[in-house]
């Protein structure tokens, strides 16, 4: 069966438009044989800057020939009295057939003319032809370009085309106003290492072929190459690198020939912050720092760079590199110690200058903003004075390292030199860590707070973010969230749940929102706003916590503003009903209530009990008339004190333990030899008995709406 090979040779792309790239055409390359009724066992797509590539084995030679239904007009238009109307003769003339070929058929919608096509197969060749252009062109990325006259568009200019099926040269062009791009089977080796010229001769050498031209088209492989030469290098210095994802990503997408080449700086610029080290490297150098052993805490001198060039010239390319990054570090040095020669509170006055949000003011007034959000969530949580102090004081300075010299250059760094400087400025230690914490976390593999300190400015930080940008009308849509709100929600309940803060998000927002509206009253529908976009967001945290879609309908409320409101007002009850209901679901207690709660649930919504009724007083007992809703009644009685017990405790075990000991004496009331009609024609006895089922409904509801569960 047929190879195919196609490589889009190029000028050095970008590195995210490579990965891009290589994802796009994974999915979409299969998908698009798919839809042309091609098949391959297997489809490998490769990338590196100079080229895109993918080789597809066992590709059938043709189409395979298919059978097609064509549906013409009603019966009884192209037939009158037996003899076909001009409309059927239209249809065969259309479709190239005898009239004789025409048949009936009955459809929903009446008889119908039909033909049966047959459609020979294309060649496997014919269809690439037409694909490979699509499969090019069809490619999206950032800041795609035009060059020469013509309208093409692609990342950087294509300068040559490989299309090979087996050992031909399929012909595809590309038009590019008065230049056109051939296919051949020529393609270009490493740009030092192999500069010339490289022929292909069939896809399954291709990548031997490009190897021995000095380019690895595999991205997989030049990554463990990567990996292997990076810490192998370390380890002749005596050292070791951690592997960060995205520069390694980053870097395996910028060369085609890796090497790794150890550079040294001078031991004079160790007394910089480490992480100011690092950060020139790895975010503005693409330079793999080294550390003295595994816990990556000490650095040493040396660090790594992957380069693309002659691995003989290792001793130039790092002499080179090294006066780059001393260069760098220089101003870093210069900038840490101009910024260390004032106190960290000295820089708040500059903070006025620098706008947080055109309509919302400066970053001074945001602090202000964030303080006060801060002394609330602190008198909720009933903070000792000392605390609270803390908390202000790290508010206050929170921000101030922003308009520091170094986090100005490094703006990565904002947060981590805050609490450098705080403590240098003679700031208690919770303050400095609070600077750092509020930030966190910072990327959904970061860590979250420790302190109590920093987890309370953090959300105090957050929610004036939502409020304010939510308050200006700004929601986010789509994938369109440029303030990253989704994330500072999602930060919220994940700080709330990880330090178990027993905070009324509810009477937060409710707060915050009244201050933001009285200063900005064209905004009226904020609160409601905010409310729905944290529901939304503590959906999706809990189905990530791989809660059922139903459980955390029951427990959040899908259209039911008593859970909605009481999931804000604590966030912490609502997690653990939400993990509590998916663990007895799994061991299978759920399923012990599920048949007696819902069904009781579902008729006592024809009743006019509330929701929130616990106590059988209500209940007349003149109104029985079988021993089974006087067995109903007791029971209910003696769940009263163990619900009441198990919603203050949050003990939930313990009512669902006696949901499934009424369960039996629920089920004499349905279906029992002494069981009742609830529906009676007396309304007294059949709100008597609605109420019944409402008070159980409402004991159960403790826990989660019945109502929503779906039974396994």
């Amino acid at each position: 069966m047929p190879s195919f090979l196609l490589e889009v040779g190029t000028e050095e792309l970008p590195a995210d438009f490579v990965a891009g790239a290589i994802h796009q055409w994974r999915s979409r390359i299969p998908q698009s044989l798919q839809e042309h009724s091609l098949s391959a066992s297997s489809i490998d797509v490769y990338g590196t800057p100079r080229r895109l590539a993918v080789v597809i084995h066992g590709l059938p030679d043709q189409q395979p020939d298919r059978e097609e239904e064509i549906k013409g007009p009603p019966a009884q238009a192209a037939f009158k009295d037996g003899q076909p109307t001009k409309a059927a003769e239209g249809f065969a003339r259309k479709q190239g057939v005898a009239l004789e070929a025409l048949k009936i058929r009955a459809t929903d919608k009446g008889d119908f003319v039909f033909i049966q096509q047959s459609f020979p197969g294309k060649p496997t060749a014919e269809l690439l032809t037409e694909l490979v252009p699509q499969w090019i062109t069809g490619l999206e990325g950032k800041r795609l370009m035009r060059w020469g006259d013509g309208d093409l568009r692609f990342a950087r200019p294509i300068v040559w085309l490989i299309t090979l099926l087996d050992d031909a040269v399929l012909s595809v062009e590309l038009e590019n106003g008065s230049k056109t791009i051939k296919s051949d089977r020529f393609s270009l080796g490493h740009r030092v290492l192999s500069p010339g010229k490289v022929i292909v001769t069939h896809p399954n050498n291709y990548i031997d072929i490009l190897q021995r031209a000095f380019v690895e088209v595999n991205p997989q492989q030049r990554q463990n190459k990567i990996q292997e030469h990076t810490q192998a290098a370390a380890q002749k210095v005596n050292g070791s690198t951690p592997i960060y994802p995205d520069l390694l990503t980053e870097v395996t997408n910028l060369v085609e020939f890796p090497s790794a080449v150890v550079g040294n700086f001078d031991e004079e610029f160790l007394n910089l912050p480490a992480e100011v080290i690092t950060t020139v490297m790895v975010t503005q150098q693409r330079y793999f720092p080294v550390f003295k052993n595994n816990n990556f805490e000490e650095l040493l001198p040396y660090f790594i760079t992957i380069s693309n060039g002659d691995p003989a010239k290792s001793d130039i390319i790092a002499a080179g590199n090294a006066r780059v990054i001393r260069a760098r570090l220089a101003d870093g040095q210069f900038f840490y110690k101009t910024d260390l020669s004032r106190p960290l509170e000295s820089y708040l006055p500059q903070l006025e200058t620098v706008t947080f949000q055109e309509e919302l003011g400066s970053v001074r007034d945001k602090v202000a903003r964030v303080s006060k959000v801060a002394e609330l969530i602190s008198a909720q949580l009933q903070l000792s004075k000392e605390n609270s102090n803390l908390i202000q004081r790290a508010a206050l300075l929170c921000k101030a390292d922003l308009v520091t010299q170094i986090v100005y250059e490094f703006p990565e760094l904002q947060g981590v030199m805050g609490q450098k400087y705080a403590l240098a400025s003679g700031e208690h230690e919770a303050v400095a860590t609070a600077i750092f914490e509020h930030y966190l976390p910072r990327s959904a593999s970061d860590r979250l707070p420790r302190t109590m300190t920093g987890q309370v400015v953090g959300l105090a930080d957050r929610l004036d973010t939502l409020v304010s940008i939510f308050g200006l009308g700004m929601i986010p849509t789509g994938s369109s969230d440029p303030f990253a709100l989704r994330r500072a929600a999602n930060a919220i309940i994940n700080i709330t749940w990880s330090a178990n803060l027993q905070i009324n998000l509810q009477q937060l927002l409710e707060q915050v929102a009244t201050d933001f509206v009285a200063a900005h009253p064209t905004q009226l529908n904020l609160l409601h706003q905010l409310q729905e976009f944290f529901l939304q967001r503590l959906r999706s945290q809990l189905q990530e916590e791989m809660i059922d879609y139903d459980l955390v309908n029951a427990v959040v409320g899908d259209n039911d503003a008593d859970y909605k409101m009481r999931a804000l007002q604590d966030l912490l009850d609502v997690r653990d009903r939400a993990f509590f209901l998916q663990s007895i679901r799994n061991n299978g207690e759920l399923e012990i209530v599920y048949d007696t709660v819902n069904r009781s649930t579902r008729l006592a919504a024809q009743g006019d009990l509330n929701t929130t009724e616990l106590h059988p007083q209500l209940i007349n007992q003149a109104l029985f008339q079988k021993s089974s809703e006087q067995a109903f009644y007791d029971a209910l009685v003696q769940l009263e004190p163990k619900t009441i017990a198990a919603r203050a405790s949050r003990d939930y075990q313990q009512l669902i333990t006696a949901l499934a000991e009424i369960a039996p004496k629920v089920s004499s009331f349905f279906d029992g030899a002494d069981s009742v009609l609830v529906m009676d024609s007396d309304p007294e006895i059949r709100r008597n008995r609605l109420n019944l089922l409402g008070l159980l409904r409402n004991h159960a509801r403790v826990l989660a709406d019945f109502g929503a569960i779906v039974k396994n």
